[in-house]
């Protein structure tokens, strides 16, 4: 089947956006005569903002297309379009339907294999079990099965090099020589993937001493902003709000020497420009594939002898012992040290 125009369904979450980030930049490259459509939410269409011409982005409003008769308007606008192949990388009510509505109009859909039960196996058994397929190699597994060959060479989502960062200097002042910058998102999804906010500002104050070193917090809502603006000092900053929105934060991303982040969006975010990443994981487990792309293995920090970990795989679950433990093992010198070799 030689595919010309192809819709890829990816709504949320946004880590997971972000993770297909290297799939669709790698199969536009590799296939500049196949136009491809990507159908997200509006709010996450930045991530797309750099990809080559033969890519567009609808980022929709679910709130606008609720229920059925919602979901039948939505595939009302998109027939339209006159789609070849549809690839669902979501597999939820949603996206089913969806691709139930152009496979009885003809439209070959594949869909995405989540490994679900390999992920069940994975809990309680980090330690014994081997690694997973990684999310970026499942997405690209999908592309696969409708016959478009795929090789996962993404490597940053722009070129820094020719990037206009002018959109930053009204907040933030230029990088001056010899300066490294330091971008710590030390919040998440889920609370059991947080590491405890009272030694990530020990972190923050004992990076902040050091000469030439200036600290970016990232966050977002009310209560975030609130703690983290009460970390700033002369050479550490509180970017939430302050920006303008995800492009931008993923401009500042770029220009950081190093980005600390828990298991979060912001990882996959960092990761995705370039930017070395040390991860700080706990409930979760980086076996279950979520791992930050084209990053080093020793960049990952975890107590790797707890036979409860992983206690879920999204780390949406309360700690059986009320300890955190995977999480309070990890010494806040052990991320210092982790985060000095990039300056």
């Amino acid at each position: 089947m030689n595919l010309k125009n192809l819709l890829i369904i990816r709504f949320s979450a946004m880590g997971d956006v972000a993770m297909l980030v290297p799939a669709v930049h790698s199969l536009a490259v590799q296939h500049p005569d196949l136009h491809i459509t990507l159908l997200t939410r509006k709010h996450l269409t930045p991530f797309y903002d750099w990809m080559p011409a033969n890519v567009e982005v609808v980022g929709i409003d679910l709130k606008q297309y609720e229920g059925v008769g919602g979901l039948n308007r939505l595939y009302k606008e998109l027939k339209g379009r006159g789609f070849d192949a549809v690839a669902d990388m979501h597999n939820v009510l949603r996206s089913k339907y969806l691709r139930f509505r152009f496979r009885l109009s003809g439209v070959r859909c594949v869909h995405i294999d989540k490994g679900r039960k390999e992920k069940k196996r994975l809990i309680g058994h980090g330690m014994q079990s081997g690694q997973l397929m990684p999310m970026v190699q499942r997405y690209a597994d999908v592309l696969e099965r409708l016959g478009l060959s795929i090789k996962l060479d993404f490597t940053a989502a722009f070129d820094k090099s020719t990037e206009n960062f002018s959109a930053l200097t009204p907040v933030i002042s230029p990088k001056q020589e010899g300066e490294k910058w330091l971008g710590i998102a030390p919040f998440a999804a889920h609370e059991n993937k947080i590491y405890p906010l009272d030694k990530v500002e020990e972190v923050v104050k004992a990076i902040a001493k050091k000469r030439n070193v200036k600290v970016f917090l990232f966050g977002a809502g009310k209560k975030e902003k609130e703690i983290l603006e009460g970390w700033e000092t002369d050479n550490v900053m509180s970017i939430c709000g302050k920006l303008g929105g995800l492009h931008n934060e993923m401009l500042l991303m770029s220009q950081l020497d190093v980005m600390l982040a828990m298991d979060s969006a912001n990882m996959h975010i960092a990761s995705l420009v370039g930017t070395p990443v040390v991860s700080v994981w706990g409930s979760t487990h980086p076996k279950a594939g979520f791992l930050p792309w084209n990053q080093p293995a020793d960049n990952i920090l975890q107590v790797d002898d707890l036979p409860c970990r992983p206690c879920s795989v999204y780390g949406n679950k309360p700690c059986r012992f009320g300890d955190l433990r995977c999480m309070n093992r990890i010494k806040p010198d052990s991320i210092i040290n982790k985060l000095g070799k990039y300056f």
